[in-house]
């Protein structure tokens, strides 16, 4: 039940942030927006102190702890496969483009438009 408090008491506070946001619409728009993530801070340490905040951030933290472990490709890797899927791209598209000719001509030929 405190963490559906806790949670209820978050939106609310960026509810409040929101609505604050536009009020005072008269003020510097840096004003507004540093106040407003301000806002959501706090909303966001208010939601941390819950079960469900807990759990998040738990989560987030293997999450890191997966992309850590990731092999990325080297630049010479990347930079083949990226010119393997371009040329495959036009290859592609070329055998369409000819499809499409093929098809348009033979259309064109059996509804008696072609010259």
């Amino acid at each position: 039940m405190a963490d559906r408090i806790k949670i209820i008491l978050a939106l609310l506070i960026i509810g409040g942030g929101i609505v604050g946001f536009y009020y005072f619409d008269e003020q510097s728009l840096l004003y507004r927006v540093i106040g407003l993530l301000v806002i959501v801070a706090i909303a966001v340490a208010v939601v941390m102190t819950s079960q469900v905040g807990k759990q998040s951030w738990a989560f987030l933290q293997d999450a890191r702890t997966e992309v850590r472990k990731v092999v990325w490709p080297t630049r010479k890797e990347t930079s083949q496969t990226t010119l393997l899927i371009m040329l495959s791209v036009i290859v592609v598209g070329l055998m369409l483009w000819g499809l499409d000719s093929l098809l348009l001509w033979a259309v064109q030929i059996l509804t008696g438009q072609g010259s």
